[in-house]
C-alpha cells in the first residue's frame, strides 16, 4: 500500500530519512507521497523525490501560506515542474477555517495552481476546511481537471461526500476515520465511497490513528496499516481487497507505479 500523503518536513520523519522510510517499508507501506505547502516545501520534496525511489511529490501552495503566492509564482512552479514533474499540484484549495491567508489571497492563488495543473496536465491535490461551497463553484468550472484530481484528507458528511463525487474526485481518507470523538460523520460517509475512488493517507504527522495501542505521540506512515483497517471494516470487505483497490486508484489518478510487495 501506499500512503499518498505525508507532511515530511518535520524534524520528527525528515532528520533521518532512511529510519523513516525503512520503518514505513517494514509495515507494510511500499511509498509515500511528500505534500508541499509553500515554494520552499516544494523545492525540499521535490529533491527527496528524486533522491528516493519509494517518494513521490506535489508541487504548491497550500491556502494558509497564499499570501506568499505573487505574480511570478507561477512562473517559478512552472520552472520547477519542467525540472522535475510532480505528480500533482498542491497542496492547494481553500480553507476559510482559519483563514491565515485571506479568502481573496487564496482564491488567487487557488486559481493560478489550477492553471498549472491545467497546462502540465496534472491532477490537483486538493485541501478544504470549511470552504465547501467555494470550492465547488472553483472546480465545476474544470470538470475534466475535477475528475483526475483527489480531495486530501476528506472528513465531511455524505452530502459533502456526494458533492466531490459528482464531480469525480478521488476521496483521500486518513486517521480521522479512528477519530471516536469527532469521526462520526466520516465514518457513515465511508462506506458511500465507490471502490474505485477511494484513497488512503496518514497526514503524518497529523492525525494519528487512535485506534493504535499503545497510542504513539506522533503519525507515522509506517501507522497507514490502522486507517486501511478501519477502512475496510467500515465498508464491509477484506484488507486485500481494500489495499488492492487503492493501489490501483493510486497509480491510476497520480501516474505512478507502485512496487509490488
Amino acid at each position: 500500500m501506499i500512503d499518498i500523503g505525508v507532511n515530511i518536513n518535520h524534524s520528527f520523519l525528515i532528520d533521518d530519512i532512511e529510519k523513516t522510510l525503512t520503518e514505513m517499508q517494514d509495515a507494510g507501506v511500499n511509498g509515500m507521497i511528500c505534500i508541499a505547502s509553500d515554494l520552499e516545501e516544494s523545492k525540499l520534496v521535490q529533491t527527496l523525490g528524486q533522491e528516493h525511489a519509494e517518494i513521490w511529490n506535489t508541487l504548491g501552495c497550500h491556502p494558509h501560506q497564499a499570501k506568499t503566492w505573487t505574480k511570478s509564482s507561477k512562473a517559478v512552479f512552472s520552472k520547477l515542474i519542467q525540472t522535475a514533474k510532480p505528480i500533482a499540484i498542491g497542496e492547494t484549495g481553500l480553507d476559510f477555517n482559519r483563514n491565515y491567508s485571506t479568502p481573496d489571497e487564496q482564491f488567487y492563488a487557488f486559481d493560478e495552481q489550477i492553471e498549472l495543473a491545467l497546462e502540465h496536465n496534472l491532477p490537483l491535490y486538493l485541501h478544504e476546511r470549511d470552504a465547501h461551497k467555494a470550492m465547488l463553484e472553483r472546480l465545476r468550472r474544470h470538470p475534466e481537471l475535477a475528475k483526475k484530481s483527489v480531495i486530501h484528507c476528506f472528513t465531511g458528511n455524505q452530502e459533502e461526500l456526494n458533492n466531490y463525487l459528482d464531480l469525480g474526485l478521488y476521496i483521500g481518507i486518513t486517521g480521522w476515520v479512528c477519530d471516536e470523538r469527532r469521526g462520526a460523520n466520516l465514518q457513515a460517509s465511508v462506506p458511500h465511497i465507490p471502490l474505485d475512488k477511494l484513497l488512503i493517507e496518514t497526514d503524518a504527522p497529523y492525525l494519528l490513528p487512535r485506534n493504535i495501542r499503545p497510542r504513539p505521540k506522533k503519525n507515522h506512515p509506517k501507522y497507514l496499516p490502522w486507517v486501511a483497517m478501519e477502512v475496510a471494516r467500515l465498508k464491509g470487505i477484506a484488507l486485500e481487497e481494500l489495499i488492492l483497490n487503492t493501489n490501483k486508484n493510486t497509480e491510476s489518478v497520480f501516474g505512478i507505479e507502485l512496487k509490488s510487495t
